[in-house]
């Protein structure tokens, strides 16, 4: 059995003991920081090695998994769901993907990244079309070797507070595939703002604003790739997304399926404990398995990712993973709040769940919806927009 969790091992000892350590390693230092502002609390994490990826051929877990696992330990050890996030999306949503499509001489924002220096957001949404990117009104226009920039990104986690943006522009007209280009510069240059920032009910440790872009003029080397690329670079790094950013996801659910045991077994109710109830036993147990099968699947693509495959080509396993994990997330949540009753939704209440952020997994890096109709469509379905 695991030495963090009561549910069979992912297969490799020295990741459980990665994902150990890195419990034991936050633990005290989050109860130092808990109360504190997201920017001190990130720089903590990062102070912790939590942002730094192992080169691959390093000793132990692969890179992939070695940092899957510093998500799963520090969220074990009671680090905001919302931090975990954050740290998540910041990895594999546009760390790994980074280091693969930056050239090695482009690659110094991602030290500043890895010590806690700088933060990356990934700007994409639009209020007018999110899933749609096609239908995206941000446009680079070609001056000189470089580009002027004019539109604007909104819903986008840690815009209000970021240092570096990965902007997705279109540079030609028309919905074909080669009309975006995906950029990476820094918000401080001329003609760059920082828009609205919104209140979240999920997740609402992490901030979330918009990006407005006003004749920005980019240099030459803040393409990424090639012109016409945009969808490609896209394609990576929602890939990645799908295939791991759930991990964030591990350390909630334990800890709720711990303290819900916990409760049940302590809890008394119609002469007996509340545990010995055949139905308080059955969603135990499928929160169990919920936990357990998003522990096997996460770590699974991780070692795929770990061996070198393009995350582009594991688009179907990511988005079945996503959703698996995401639902699994929700549902373990549903049955936590029906076991604890009132004290579910009680502030402070030691059985209090957030249901909110369960949910809000069914949404980030792409709606379980929209997913399920692109694997309809590698299944050979002819499903139409």
């Amino acid at each position: 059995m695991s030495a963090v969790t009561g549910l069979p091992r992912t297969g490799d000892p020295h990741t459980e003991q990665f994902v150990g350590y890195y419990r034991d390693l936050a633990a005290p230092v989050w109860e130092q920081v808990a109360d504190k502002d997201f920017v001190v609390q990130w720089q903590t994490m990062a102070d912790l090695g939590v942002l730094r990826l192992a080169d691959p051929g390093t000793e132990g877990p692969g890179p992939v998994t070695r940092s899957l696992a510093m998500i799963e330990g520090i969220g074990l050890a009671g680090v905001d769901p919302g931090i975990c996030y954050a740290l998540a999306s910041q990895i594999f949503g546009m760390q790994f993907p980074l280091r693969a499509a930056l050239a090695s001489d482009a690659r110094g924002v991602l030290n500043g990244v890895e010590d806690g220096r700088a933060l990356l957001c990934h700007a994409l949404t639009e209020r007018g079309g999110g899933s749609d990117p096609l239908s995206m009104a941000t446009r680079a226009r070609r001056e000189g070797d470089g580009f002027v920039l004019d539109g604007a990104k909104t819903f986008i986690t840690a815009a209000p507070i970021a240092d570096h943006a990965i902007v997705f522009a279109r540079t030609a007209e028309g919905r074909s595939p080669f009309a975006l280009s995906a950029f990476l510069f820094p918000l401080d240059l001329p003609g760059v703002r920082r828009g609205e920032t919104f209140t979240k009910t999920a997740l609402p440790t992490v901030p979330m604003g918009e990006l407005l872009f006003d004749d920005v003029r980019l240099p030459a080397d803040a393409l990424i790739g090639e012109e016409g690329s945009g969808l490609a670079v896209m394609a990576s790094t929602t890939a990645w997304e799908r295939s791991v950013i759930l991990g964030y996801a591990l350390g909630p659910m334990h800890r709720t399926l711990t303290r819900t045991i916990d409760w049940a077994c302590g809890r008394e109710h119609f002469g007996r404990r509340m545990g010995a109830s055949h139905q308080v036993a059955g969603r135990l147990s499928d929160m169990a398995l919920g936990l357990h099968r998003s522990r096997v699947q996460l770590y699974a693509m991780a070692a795929r990712l770990d061996t070198g495959i393009p995350a582009r080509q594991l688009a179907a396993a990511a988005a079945l993973t996503k959703i698996s994990v995401s639902e699994d997330f929700v549902r373990l949540t549903e049955h936590a709040t029906a076991l604890s009753g009132v004290r579910a939704f009680l502030t402070g209440s030691e059985l209090m769940a957030d249901l909110a952020g369960p949910m809000a997994a069914l949404t980030y890096a792409g709606p379980n919806d929209l997913l399920r109709v692109g694997i309809a469509r590698q299944l050979g379905l002819a499903v139409e927009n």
